[in-house]
């Protein structure tokens, strides 16, 4: 088998490891809080605290795949990953599995950075296009089974084996990358930017535990404008180191190229929309509507099939339509897909659902190959790892800000409806935040556990409310979030813009 063979299939390989592990933690979330007492913030965690360390370290593994070499890096990453997640399957409390997602978020990050460079390394032309399909496909992939994997792991093993089946998919694809896939040496080896790596990675936690945090500790406390205001001088600081640097890790005047801002842009608003919000999804149909996780994962699968089925169809239209119709159209049908689930009622059933899930689930699909093509063709060849690292960075700011954002509006939300639906009743009002955490958390069967017996009905019928009526409010603001990415891809991405590619690297 040639070398472009082995290499795709080692991404693949790779991607399909990395993404399926996210899908099969989403259906899993339930049987964590209750296996392991966690509440809404923890599990808030095992998501971000993945999705941060990924999106904190990309940046710098897309400079090291280019510096050391993408095969060497990608192979480093995979081990990685493989490791943090067998400690993540061991994990007995809520703290040990947080600081091993984090790990896991590590290995992700360095294995994510080379996987569309090794791809662009070594197709060109209608052959690229074609191979970034196959990606997508494959992403689709992950996504569709992901849901069922992970209910019937989670079943029938526990939820530790949705970490524990990434080992051998690991020890076998890193296997692939050191004997069969081709090394591109770099001409030459500047150093890392670490002044960019501290500020960046600092900053972008700030913000991520101030969102999370918001609710627990008021808005307006010393801990969360502190928070808050170091973020936003770490950030700051960011920029200037990278403006002033004289090898900067993220070089601010690709920004000035219409076609690179629209890119992130679009890899920030699908991640914030439609993939922070499969979280609460998931929480709504196992703990509100009552489903297993194997079940629920069979709901999940119209937007997992339609997502798989549409990647590779948009993966061969890049070379013939305009790349940021594409871009437009697929993000424009998320952001209907997430109005079309909007309007839930307390006695809807998940069909509700299965409309905005069919158009998101396309939607979806035809954003995924063309934004992958675009991150590594708006940049020379030479920095296609780079390229590839700033999108993917993109991708899990938006999921790690998305989560926490969202959250915040959705736990304000049930407490304030709670506190509407129940005023004159025997619950105290100083124990609304403490209600509404858990109702967010573990759906409405949770809250009866913090109320007198005499009025856990009516708890437990106002929680099913609230938990709808903040459902459907954070469906709207991920909706806006998705259409005006559209927007912003329409009018930024031109096809123009792009990089032509020239031969594969000696």
């Amino acid at each position: 088998m040639s070398t472009q063979r082995w290499t795709l299939l080692a991404v693949c390989l790779a991607t399909f490891m990395l993404l399926l592990d996210i899908t099969v933690v989403n259906v899993a979330l339930p049987d964590i809080q209750r296996e392991l007492d966690a509440s809404f913030s923890d599990l808030q965690w095992v998501v971000d605290a993945y999705s941060l360390m990924l999106a904190s370290v990309l940046l710098t593994a897309g400079s090291l795949a280019d510096l050391f070499g993408r095969r060497r890096v990608f192979a480093v990453g995979v081990v990685l990953f493989s490791i943090a997640s067998l400690l993540c399957g061991l994990a007995g409390s809520p703290t040990p599995l947080n600081l091993a997602r984090g790990f896991q978020g590590l290995g992700g990050a360095v294995m994510f950075a080379c996987a569309p460079a090794l791809i662009a390394q070594e197709f060109e032309g209608r052959e690229r296009g074609t191979a970034f399909g196959i990606w997508g496909a494959t992403i689709g992939l992950a996504v569709a089974i992901g849901p069922l994997v992970g209910g019937a792991l989670t079943e029938t093993l526990g939820w530790e084996w949705i970490f524990f089946v990434n080992v051998p998919i690991g020890v076998l694809t890193a296997a692939m990358a050191v004997l069969r896939l081709r090394e591109a040496r770099p001409e030459h080896r500047p150093r890392l930017d670490w002044a960019g790596v501290v500020t960046f990675s600092a900053g972008l936690f700030c913000l991520v535990l101030a969102l999370i945090r918001g609710n627990a500790e008021g808005w307006g406390s010393a801990k969360i404008v502190g928070l808050l205001v170091a973020s936003a001088a770490l950030l700051a600081g960011f920029v200037l180191v990278e403006r002033h640097g004289k090898q900067p890790m993220l070089d601010l005047t690709l920004f000035r190229k219409p076609a690179f801002t629209g890119a992130q842009i679009t890899a920030f608003a699908i991640s914030a929309s439609m993939f922070s919000m499969f979280l609460y999804l998931t929480l709504y149909v196992q703990n509100v509507l009552g489903y297993s996780p194997l079940h629920a994962g069979l709901r999940f699968l119209p937007v997992s099939i339609l997502s798989f089925l549409a990647a590779p169809v948009a993966g061969r239209l890049t070379d013939r339509v305009p790349i940021r119709a594409l871009l437009f159209g697929g993000l424009g049908a998320v952001g209907v897909g997430l109005l079309l689930m909007r309007g839930i009622t307390p006695s809807d059933e998940w069909t509700t659902l299965l409309a905005g899930f069919c158009v998101a689930g396309l939607g979806v699909g035809f954003v995924n190959a063309p934004l992958s093509f675009t991150a590594v063709s708006v940049v020379p060849a030479r920095l296609s790892g780079t390229g590839a690292g700033i999108n993917n960075t993109f991708r899990q700011v938006g999921i790690a800000t998305g989560i926490a954002g969202l959250g915040a509006i959705f736990q304000s939300r049930v407490t304030g409806r709670l506190e509407s639906l129940l005023s004159g009743s025997p619950v105290p009002a100083g124990r609304m935040h403490q209600l509404g955490e858990a109702i967010a958390s573990g759906g409405p069967d949770q809250a009866v556990r913090f109320v007198p017996g005499q009025a856990r009905e009516a708890v437990a019928e106002a929680a099913r409310v609230a938990f709808i009526d903040g459902l459907n409010d954070i469906l709207l603001v991920a909706a806006l979030i998705a259409l005006v990415g559209a927007v912003l891809a329409l009018l930024l991405v031109r096809n123009g813009d792009l990089v032509a590619p020239g031969p594969p690297a000696a």
